[in-house]
């Protein structure tokens, strides 16, 4: 077997040490708000880290892993583990970029236009297949910023759910990088509202599985808040390095 880099090496076990922790904080949490720890999925948010590491996070447990650019999910897509992994695409994506991941994908975490719902169903229809997606709530109202606005969240739901190969699964959020721990907190609450309210109203093709909020430096606030999903990248994998 090829002897591991001592750099490569390092970072593996890096990555056992940080899952441990990461999994204890995600327990406490989950109790802390009132459910199990098995009530919450650890994604993993794989951008920019080496198929390697991402693997050995897979062979000790990591069930869900999620990139947010197509191109290097394409180019690590058969590398992947994904006998023991689902993966799903967590970032901003444009419409003329869909026939890349659909069917390579089990969800789509970032839906926030008609647009963007009609092409996902067009071509899972192509395919046979129903994709999987959150709707992504622009919850600061964020100039610039992709995801629908809070007040056009109930009027966008109907006409996302009507079309057929695609399942809308929840709701998914990234509050302003610029707010405070309060706030975020806030921010976090209000989304847990438009979670629980819209699963009560028990729409067509509306299932309210999934609320995906919190990533490295908030995740414990957000399952706090009701989140039952995480997306956790360098807290788990290390500071991303964009020039490697």
């Amino acid at each position: 077997m090829e002897k591991l880099s001592d750099e490569l090496e390092q970072r593996l076990l890096n990555l056992e040490e940080n899952l441990k922790v990461i999994r204890g904080t995600v327990a406490e949490a989950a109790v802390q708000s009132g459910r199990s720890p098995q009530d919450i999925t650890l994604l993993a948010a794989t951008k920019t880290v080496p198929v390697e590491v991402i693997n050995h996070g897979i062979a000790l447990g990591i069930d869900h892993i999620g990139e947010n650019k197509v191109q290097e999910l394409c180019e690590k897509y058969e590398s992947y583990d994904l006998a023991r992994c689902e993966l799903q695409f967590i970032g901003h994506l444009q419409t003329n970029k869909v026939k890349n991941i659909i069917g390579k994908v089990s969800m789509i975490q970032s839906v926030d236009s008609v647009k963007l719902a009609a092409e996902i169903s067009r071509l899972s229809v192509l395919q046979s297949i129903t994709t999987d997606i959150l709707i992504e709530v622009n919850i600061g109202s964020e100039l610039n910023k992709s995801g629908v606005l809070p007040q056009d969240l109930y009027a966008l739901l109907p006409q996302i759910s009507a079309f057929t190969g695609i399942r809308v699964r929840g709701l998914m959020a990234i509050p302003p990088a610029s707010a405070n721990e309060a706030e975020t907190l806030g921010y976090f609450s209000n989304m847990s509202k438009y979670f629980v309210d819209i699963k009560a109203k028990k729409l067509d093709n509306v299932d309210m599985d999934y609320l995906s909020m919190g990533m490295s430096s908030d995740y414990s606030q957000a399952i706090m808040a009701g989140a039952n999903m995480v997306r956790v990248g360098s807290a788990l994998f290390g500071q991303r390095l964009y020039n490697k």
